[in-house]
């Protein structure tokens, strides 16, 4: 199979989560030939965003959305595939009760919707976020353990009988941020001040139990041919601090670990080769 035909889709919860998290894998694929899918199941109603960047917007999910337009184009993905949840906020919070919140949404409803995109596109590839969704975002925990239960189940005639044919993707990747990344982050935070319980805008990120779950890196992608492209679809995410994403404590991190993308491999089994492109084998 040459490059130009192959297919990777990402399933995301959140407008920013393609970029802040794999946007240099996506961009990378992308400058490749590989047809590169988005599904995010939110417009990020949720996110606190200044008053002044409303200006024109109906809304915060509009705004939100023409952000990760702005971050699709740059990256250069083939196609954002939105699904129609509500951001359902951090634990504990009010948003999760909402009736659209994604956290609210029966797990079969989300993974049929999931099922019938990796029929339609037969993607060679999905990623998702870890078990954890990265930071124990609850969102993020929603749409990974749909994405697990739709990568399996569209190979399958038998469920979510939705008039397609059964397809089943090659490989499922989880993105994950490697433990001594998170280690040094922490110790960065505390020598800037800062209390790596209390982390993010609003302080409800407690990064201490991230930096001890413990997943397997089964494969690396290294972005550095398309680091400006990743930095500036970043930036396209203003109202969530893009900018700052790519300087101060970031910048430091950059040229201790480098510019590159982890991954665990959910499918097929791992072995303890790592790999270094997530289309190898295929």
């Amino acid at each position: 199979m040459s490059i130009e035909n192959r297919k990777l889709l990402v399933v995301m919860a959140h407008p920013d989560d393609e970029t802040f998290g794999t946007g240099g894998t996506l961009a990378y694929y992308a400058s490749k030939g590989v047809e590169v899918h988005l599904i995010c199941a939110t417009r990020g109603e949720v996110g606190d965003v200044e008053p002044e960047l409303l200006e024109g917007f109906d809304s915060i999910a509009d705004l939100r959305e023409n952000e990760l337009r702005c971050a699709a184009e740059t990256l250069g993905l083939t196609q954002v595939h939105m699904l129609d949840y509500r951001d359902s906020g951090m634990a504990g919070s009010i948003d999760n009760l909402h009736p659209k919140a994604l956290v609210a949404a029966p797990p079969d409803q989300v993974a049929a919707e999931i099922v019938r995109f990796i029929r339609e596109l037969k993607p060679d590839v999905v990623i998702t976020f870890d078990p954890i969704g990265g930071y124990l975002h609850p969102d993020h925990i929603a749409i990974h353990n749909a994405t697990v239960k739709a990568f399996f189940a569209a190979a399958d005639a038998a469920q979510y009988q939705d008039g397609l044919a059964p397809f089943q993707s090659r490989k499922l990747y989880y993105h994950t941020f490697p433990k001594g990344f998170m280690k040094m982050a922490m110790f960065l935070l505390r020598v800037f001040g800062k209390d790596p319980t209390k982390f993010g805008k609003n302080g409800d990120i407690n990064l201490v139990p991230i930096a001890q779950a413990r997943f397997a890196i089964n494969a690396t992608v290294d972005y550095r041919n398309v680091l400006a492209k990743r930095d500036k679809a970043t930036a396209c995410h203003a109202s969530q601090g893009g900018a700052k994403m790519t300087s101060g404590a970031m910048s430091v991190m950059r040229k201790i670990f480098g510019v590159s993308d982890q991954f665990m491999r959910a499918y097929p089994p791992p072995t303890k080769h790592v790999e270094r492109d997530l289309f190898e084998g295929i």
